[in-house]
């Protein structure tokens, strides 16, 4: 520990909250982007193709839910 310093220790344990804090930041920022994107297809007068497969996807697994 002492090869290091007190210095080189703080650094690389404030690089590493820094590092996660970004990691964090970006990977909510992807989320967000992604959940408003669903919204906006979502409230559209003409639903995307993606949309109505994934909608599709949806009621199959909630009837098969409810057949149980």
């Amino acid at each position: 520990m002492n090869a290091f310093g007190p210095a080189a220790v703080l650094g690389l344990i404030f690089g590493f909250m820094w590092g996660i804090g970004c990691s964090l930041a970006i990977l909510y920022s992807i989320y967000l982007g992604g959940y408003r994107k669903g919204i906006e297809e979502s409230l559209a007068a003409q639903k995307s193709q993606r949309y109505q497969r994934a909608l599709e996807k949806i009621e199959a697994k909630r009837e098969k839910a409810a057949q149980r």
